[in-house]
């Protein structure tokens, strides 16, 4: 069974994180150790890696898609590449609705293996920071400004996958949001050569939702930057309802909330990622948000990642 992420992770000084912390502890050691021990391979193809600290909702595979279709302009032949996970078929639908090339693997080394042989010449990761044995020319973390740390711990005390330490060997980070002149102090003690960048998503259809009550719907690892976009544009959201990040829906499920609606005048929205769950059903009361993600200062990254290829 799915589970939410528990509240208290985006909290500070909750019970329930103090209680955790040995459990957090031994996980930081574990994965010292995992890094110590770990033999490094490299690989014949430049390997740029889009990846996270806190677990979920960053913006990872938005940033990918873009990337790709970036580094296609420049005239490279780049493929996404995505450890394969049954529950993940969204995001594998969603990158695949947007760009063509997508290799799903079972681990990454056989993928990345897979893409030299198929004459790809640049092999974007979507996640993989944590795969420690694979050499990448390029890190890019991804942050969401609305949490971007939460309560500051690894896992399962807060939302952390590891410590900041992590950026030590980043190159480029990405935050979705606002400028955070704190944050970024926080992060360049780590590593004086972060190269720090700023992105936000501009919805493109927006006008279809205005001046209608709206049921939103969200199955993302932080349902709440939906929600929040939603609000930001003005949009009268009557009702809300939450599941899991990678939330499997059922036809009849979708036709009950559908049913449970119609009395209320209701225009039910999604994110794009739950829709793509559920297009297959033809439910045509359904829309979903479609989203544009902008990149303030888009020339000086790209300009900075193609230094990457020289």
């Amino acid at each position: 069974m799915k589970l939410n992420k528990p509240n208290f992770w985006d909290l500070k000084n909750s019970i329930f994180s103090i209680l955790l912390l040995p459990f957090s502890l031994i996980v930081l050691i574990s994965i010292l150790l995992k890094k110590k021990l770990t033999k490094t391979i490299r690989f014949n193809i430049p390997i740029i890696c889009v990846g996270n600290i806190y677990i979920g909702g960053t913006g990872k595979t938005p940033f990918s898609i873009f990337l790709a279709k970036e580094l296609s302009a420049l005239g490279k032949n780049p493929v996404i590449l995505r450890k394969y996970y049954k529950s993940h078929s969204d995001e594998h639908r969603l990158i695949k609705k947007k760009f063509q090339n997508l290799i799903l693997c079972q681990n990454r080394e056989g993928g990345i293996r897979e893409a030299e042989k198929s004459n790809f010449d640049t092999v974007i990761l979507d996640d993989g920071l944590q795969d420690y044995k694979i050499k990448k020319n390029l890190n890019i973390v991804c942050f969401n400004q609305n949490q971007l740390l939460g309560n500051g711990f690894v896992i399962p005390a807060g939302p952390l996958r590891e410590s900041l330490n992590a950026l030590k060997n980043t190159h480029i980070i990405l935050i979705n949001g606002k400028k955070d002149p704190e944050f970024e102090k926080k992060i360049l003690k780590i590593n004086s050569n972060l190269e720090i960048f700023y992105s936000y998503f501009e919805p493109i259809n927006i006008e279809k939702f205005k001046n209608k009550k709206l049921l939103a719907i969200a199955g993302i690892a932080n349902p709440e930057n939906f929600f929040k976009l939603l609000k930001e544009n003005d949009l009268n959201i009557e009702k809300k309802l939450i599941f899991p990040d990678h939330y499997e829906f059922t036809k009849a499920e979708i036709k009950n909330i559908v049913e449970d609606v119609k009395n209320e005048n209701l225009q039910i929205i999604m994110t794009e990622k739950d829709y793509y769950k559920i297009e297959n059903f033809n439910i045509h009361e359904i829309e979903y948000l479609k989203l544009s993600l902008k990149i303030i200062n888009k020339t000086k990254l790209i300009q900075s990642i193609r230094t990457f290829y020289d």
